[in-house]
Formats: structure tokens, C-alpha cells, sequence
């Protein structure tokens, strides 16, 4: 079977109030992408994996250079990002090969996703044609009318799930969603979105409330402080 891997390193992080792209923000002494770089290194169920990176126009060296810190072995294609997260996944997909079964997607700014739920995602699309990361909601969910701050509706969690990434999908299916998309002028918020509007099933593989994605500071603050909690072995693994 053969993969490709897309990590979406393209943000600016304007609300994290970085100088630098989200990406290149360091946690623990390494930039966020980094960590995404090490956990693909380590996916081992699959026989041929590449993977593409985009990232924000004239970060392209900085990201070879950590690709190359990283000690990947793999075919690794970089390329800059579109205005949304939507556009830099379809330029990404456009540089993946066409012999590649799956593709599995992830953000860079979720560094503490594991190989292990990597490789879920990749073993669930593989079996069910596409399958995200997520985590149960935990909190009582209110809908409020933003017109006078009054709650409308206590919706039941029971059924929902916090969607996250990486997300893995058979690679016909997630181009053609992405196709469809543009014809259609449909924006989403991630890939799953768009491949449940063309009528496919999704599967969900429960992930870990640790996969935290980064958009403001105490996020940031958050995932030092869970890296500094780690047994060193494990900070070495990551």
C-alpha cells in the first residue's frame, strides 16, 4: 500500500502574535513542525509513504532545513500554502502521487498527535474509505442567538465529537470532494466536511483530549507545559 502524508504548516499564527508562522513557533527548544516531521518518520504500516508540506511563501528553505533535522528518508515535496487552509490542502493534494491509496492530513499545529493514532486513521480509511481523529465532547453545549446573548438550546452531547487531526481518506475520495468544492464554491473547515457532502461515510477513531491544536497563547502554554510533564524518553520521541 502506498500513502501520502499532507502537514498544513501554511498558517500565519496571526492570534498566537508570533513574528513567525505558527509552524516555525518553537515548543521546547523545536519549531511546531518538527514535531509533526518526527511522528510521520515514525509511521511504519505502511510500505511507501511520501509526504507534502506547505507552508507560508519564503519559508520554503526553513522547512527543508527541518525536514532535514528531522532525518526523513522519505520522498518529501514542499510548496507554499494557499490563503485558506481549504487552498493549501488542494495545492498539496495536487503534488501527491496518483499511484498513493490514502492521504492522511494533519495540521502543524497540532504537534502532540502520536504515530500511533496516525496509523488508526490510515487502518480505518483503508477499511472504510476515511476516517478522522476525535475526541468525545465533554462540556454541555449551549446554542445562543448572538443577537441578545440568550441561550436557545441545550443540545445533547451524547452523539457529538470534537473533530481534530489527522484525518485519512481513500485519495480518489478526498480529490474529488476538493474538486466539488471548488466547482460549488463550498468552504469548510476541514477535509471530513467536504468528503461527507459528496454523500461518503466517515469514521471516527477516538484520539486523545492531549491533541491540542495551537491558535492562542495559553494553547501554547498548554502543550509547553505537557511536553516539560513528559518522562525524558518519551520528550526524545516526539
Amino acid at each position: 500500500m502506498k500513502a501520502s502524508a499532507i502537514i498544513v504548516a501554511a498558517g500565519s499564527g496571526m492570534r498566537l502574535g508570533s513574528n513567525v508562522p505558527k509552524a516555525f513557533v518553537k515548543i521546547a527548544g523545536r519549531t511546531m513542525l518538527s514535531y509533526s516531521l518526527a511522528t510521520v518518520r515514525q509511521i511504519n504500516s505502511i510500505e511507501e509513504l511520501e509526504l507534502v508540506i506547505t507552508v507560508p511563501e519564503g519559508f520554503e528553505n526553513a522547512a527543508r532545513a527541518e525536514v532535514a533535522a528531522a532525518g526523513l528518508s522519505i520522498p518529501v515535496k514542499i510548496t507554499v500554502g494557499g490563503i485558506e487552509r481549504q487552498d493549501s490542502v488542494r495545492l498539496a493534494l495536487e503534488l501527491t502521487s496518483a499511484e498513493s491509496d490514502l492521504v492522511i492530513v494533519h495540521d502543524a499545529a497540532r504537534p502532540l498527535a502520536t504515530p500511533a493514532i496516525f496509523e488508526s486513521c490510515l487502518a480505518a480509511a483503508m477499511r472504510a474509505g476515511a476516517a478522522i481523529a476525535a475526541i468525545p465532547v465533554s462540556d454541555t453545549l449551549k446554542r445562543v442567538d448572538n443577537n441578545n446573548s440568550a441561550i436557545v438550546e441545550t443540545i445533547a452531547r451524547a452523539t457529538l465529537w470534537q473533530a481534530q487531526t489527522p484525518q485519512a481518506f481513500r485519495r480518489d475520495l478526498i480529490v474529488a470532494a476538493h474538486q466539488r468544492a471548488v466547482h460549488d464554491k463550498i468552504i469548510a473547515t476541514d477535509d471530513a466536511d467536504l468528503v461527507e457532502r459528496t454523500g461518503t461515510r466517515v469514521e471516527v477513531v477516538e484520539a486523545s483530549t492531549t491533541n491540542l491544536k495551537i491558535t492562542t497563547p495559553s494553547d501554547l502554554a498548554i502543550v509547553e507545559a505537557i511536553i516539560a510533564a513528559l518522562p525524558l524518553s518519551r520528550r526524545e520521541r516526539i
